[in-house]
């Protein structure tokens, strides 16, 4: 058994913020009150919670292990590691792995090895077959080996007929398709955005209107096959206006916006090269508080990652050769922490919302909660403690944020009761 005393709980989905003591037994949330007695079995571990705050486990639905094909990178076992450091319970691989998860053998590898990690390694299947665009996978078949819901994520669904029939099955399947939105038209060199940082290194660079006009699109198609559509990284201010719209019209779409592009603008790209090139890029100001601004109304209902990892050697190509992404499962929570929470953009209840519950809601996950009876999975963080990013529990360090003072340190991730990290 497991027994918290004392410590902050929230709970977004019950409405609870308060002091209790918690009491895990048999892999679940056995009894949560404001004080719980000492058991009498003798292996008890007791935690001291004084100061530290107790939520659901973190919910990451667009995570990269980039494993099987490229484990120089990242494989399952390391990127688990890197998602309980940064206490997440619950992730969602993205299935464009070499091969891709559009068969049900990847598919059974991915998830058979995501069960030895301790926590919950779930996966989405391809849209298409290899990702070409081209042919609709069996998406009956690989939802019913355990896909949680689709995606081509890394190369957009440039025909208009796929996206559509696509989100014409994931709508009768009943799970949400998630779109990469970058429109090559509008993409000279992808990873920098097109204004002062591709002017700085002398490149065509991305152009917003790229994300723009596939958000436009893919949310018309929305409303014709009411299908549950993810908005994946969103990056531009305008993007977020037309979710806002889309919400206000009822429609079931959803969207991301992931750590480095509410800290971030194109600045760091100038500053930072290679370590924050990123599909799509940072863009302005302006995008960067109207991110920020979607996060607070619940026009974004989700903090994903997008966590991809690269090898060193990859980063230090030229600018238009190094691979775009970046890691992010280790720093994001402090990144919330320290740039939504403590300027007083988000309440730590809705940092946890936006982080476990909203996306566990919009994948069918069953995560996010933080209460009697559920499941024993949680994270327990000081959000006043001091993180200065430095070593990764990740293969890669392909980040911006490496030697950043931040706030927030996870101090366990406990999965199925039990405590797969301390810190």
């Amino acid at each position: 058994m497991l027994l918290i005393k004392t410590i902050r709980v929230i709970d977004p989905a019950s409405n609870t913020d308060g002091i209790y003591d918690i009491l895990i037994k048999d892999n679940k949330v056995n009894k949560i009150a404001k004080e719980i007695p000492m058991p009498t079995v003798s292996s008890t571990t007791v935690i001291d919670g004084e100061g530290l705050i107790a939520a659901p486990g973190l919910v990451d639905v667009h995570v990269h292990f980039r494993d099987p094909g490229f484990t120089a990178k990242e494989d399952i076992i390391t990127g688990a590691n890197a998602a309980k450091h940064g206490g997440f319970t619950t992730v969602v691989m993205m299935a464009n792995t070499k091969p891709t998860i559009d068969n049900v053998e990847t598919l059974d590898y991915v998830l058979k090895k995501g069960s030895s990690t301790g926590i919950h390694v779930e996966a989405c299947g391809n849209v298409t077959f290899g990702m070409q665009g081209q042919k609709i996978t069996n998406m009956t078949l690989l939802k019913a080996a355990g896909a949680v819901g689709f995606t081509d994520d890394g190369i957009p669904l440039l025909k208009e007929e796929i996206a559509k029939a696509a989100m014409k099955q994931t709508a009768k399947l009943q799970v949400p398709i998630s779109f990469h939105e970058e429109d090559p038209r509008f993409i000279r060199n992808n990873g920098i955005n097109h204004g002062k940082a591709s002017e700085f290194f002398g490149i065509g660079g991305s152009d917003r209107q790229a994300e723009i006009a596939m958000i436009a699109r893919d949310i018309e198609l929305a409303k014709e096959t009411g299908a549950c559509i993810d908005i994946q990284h969103i990056s531009s201010k305008e993007g977020v206006e037309l979710v806002r719209k889309a919400k206000a019209m009822g429609l079931d779409v959803h969207a991301e916006a992931t750590p480095h592009h509410f800290s971030l603008t194109e600045e760091a790209a100038i500053q930072y090269g290679t370590l924050a090139k990123m599909n799509p890029p940072l863009r302005e100001e302006e995008d960067r508080l109207a991110i920020i601004e979607g996060l607070q109304d619940n026009t974004i209902d989700m903090i994903a990652t997008d966590h991809a990892p690269h090898t060193k050697e990859e980063k230090e190509r030229d600018i238009t050769k190094a691979p775009s992404g970046i890691i992010g499962l280790e720093t994001s929570l402090a990144l919330g922490i320290t740039n939504l929470v403590n300027p007083g953009y988000l309440t730590m209840t809705q940092l946890i919302t936006r982080m476990s519950t909203g996306p566990a809601k919009v994948y069918h996950l069953d995560a996010g909660r933080l209460m009697e009876g559920g499941n024993a999975d949680l994270v327990i963080f000081d959000p006043k403690a001091d993180y200065i990013p430095d070593t990764y529990a990740s293969k890669a360090s392909n980040t911006p944020f490496t030697g950043h003072p931040l706030k927030g340190l996870v101090k366990y991730t406990i999965c199925g009761g039990h405590i797969v990290y301390q810190a």
